[in-house]
């Protein structure tokens, strides 16, 4: 199912994207890569800073490829788009969207449910994530780089 039937469903709008959109966007994803790694934190915050990292990319792929997800489950379509956008195979996005959930969880219903090692996990899917944006930016969307 291709991006364009998300746009028919009403799950994405059509949106340009401009270079200093796309740099905002991969900044945030920098200092969230960096302030997840901070000394001191819970598990539960460096998970929960590292996926928003990586949402930021996935958003900033979305964004280049020409959409926006609307707001009925936002996070699940960027997450999602990853599959169109950036070539990520279905139990790829999966992956990520159980650290979706898992943010979900600590942020809204419940402390001291991530352990270090998902917080790690987390952070290093982030910043492969932040890798293969640029990659694809780069040879897909040059002029937005």
């Amino acid at each position: 199912m291709p991006l364009k039937d998300w746009l028919a469903w009403g799950w994405l709008t059509e949106h340009r994207a401009s270079r200093d959109e796309i740099q905002k966007l991969l900044a945030v994803a920098d200092r969230d890569l960096e302030q997840s790694a901070a000394e001191g934190l819970g598990a539960d915050w460096r998970l929960a800073i590292a996926y928003n990292a990586a949402l930021q990319c996935a958003t900033a792929a979305l964004t280049a490829a020409g959409y926006r997800a609307t707001r009925e489950a936002h996070h699940l379509r960027v997450i999602q788009s990853l599959e169109f956008t950036l070539g990520w195979s279905a139990s790829d996005v999966a992956y990520l969207d159980s650290f979706r959930r898992k943010r979900h969880t600590v942020g809204y219903e419940q402390v001291g449910s991530v352990s270090d090692e998902e917080a790690e996990e987390m952070q290093r899917l982030a910043r492969q994530l932040r890798r293969e944006a640029e990659s694809w930016l780069s040879t897909n969307h040059p002029e937005l780089r």
